[in-house]
């Protein structure tokens, strides 16, 4: 790439919490160390999302708080790219705005922080659990009735804040988080898939730039993952097929084994009542076509009657 095809200047917006700012200024290094005479600035914001903290996010617009007024300053020429946590980007993301690149994915599993035990199996009964995500709710109470489920909303410190001060005996949250700020020491176990799917592209970081950008498209080429982008591909494709969102108890995981694509994913009554959930494989450039079978598998069972339901206003 010659010296006149690589950018300047470029502005990354970013929310303005802890670990975002720790994936912006990560993607800002990143970008400085593939082309050393472009100055790379950040645009800190603050979200609707980081506004409201009294609702979950499924009563007050969903994940889209987050992304908003980043796409704004993209809109209006402030900032050429947005870095997001990936599951916080709408899977039904449309023109004028384009996922360029989806970086390489962190740990992409839950993980139990808890003061008081080291699992969720020695926690006694009736004790709180604090959760911001229906996903997580539906399968802990699946497994653990006799534990309390609570709503935990705030940035990661915050949360771990409450859980010191006693507000939760213990709290579930991406180990990814955790682990890109330091805090590793903090988790007390990784949940397994098995007992906690994770959400459609949870533990990578997605890049949004206009969709008209082509050149954006190319200088953030060199960041993209193909094993991430073909897994949350296959992930997203199941949430956008299901209409997935912060009111729908939705999950989907995909990895890759001896170069075969195996996706997973469940969608969930928000009281673990029943929980309903398809599996398949194939080849990892039919990513999306292998979402899409795992989502009619799940219609098939019945899952369209619970995303009708939770749909109505007064669902939740």
């Amino acid at each position: 790439m010659t010296a006149a095809s690589t950018p300047r200047t470029l502005v990354i917006a970013t929310r303005a919490s802890r670990l975002a700012l720790w994936q912006a200024r990560h993607v800002q290094a990143r970008l400085q160390d593939l082309y050393p005479g472009c100055r790379v600035d950040l645009l800190e914001m603050t979200t609707r999302g980081d506004q409201i903290l009294d609702r979950t996010l499924s009563k007050v617009g969903g994940k889209g708080l987050f992304v908003k007024e980043l796409e704004t300053a993209l809109l209006d020429g402030r900032a050429d790219l947005a870095v997001h946590s990936l599951k916080d980007v709408p899977v039904d993301l449309t023109a004028p705005f384009s996922l360029a690149a989806i970086l390489e994915r962190a740990d992409p599993c839950d993980a139990l922080v808890s003061n008081v035990a080291g699992s969720l199996d020695e926690l006694p009964p009736g004790a709180v659990i604090g959760t911001s995500s229906l996903r997580r709710e539906a399968q802990l109470r699946a497994r653990y009735p006799h534990l309390a489920i609570k709503p935990l909303r705030g940035n990661l410190d915050t949360r771990l804040a409450k859980l010191d001060r006693g507000d939760y005996a213990a709290i579930v949250l991406a180990a990814a988080g955790l682990k890109r700020l330091g805090l590793a020491e903090r988790i007390r176990a990784v949940l397994p898939a098995g007992l906690s799917l994770p959400a459609a592209g949870q533990g990578a970081l997605g890049i949004e730039t206009l969709a008209d950008r082509a050149d954006l498209r190319d200088w953030l080429a060199p960041l993209a993952c193909g094993l991430t982008t073909a897994c949350t591909l296959a992930e997203r494709a199941v949430s956008r097929a299901l209409g997935g969102s912060c009111q729908v108890p939705l999950a989907a995981h995909a990895v890759l084994r001896n170069g075969r694509l195996h996706l997973r994913a469940l969608v969930a009554e928000p009281d673990g009542s029943r929980i309903l959930s398809a599996e398949t494989e194939g080849a990892p450039e039919d990513a999306e076509t292998l979402g899409g079978a795992v989502a009619r598998d799940l219609l098939a069972q019945g899952a369209d009657a619970i995303l009708a339901r939770l749909s109505e206003p007064s669902a939740l």
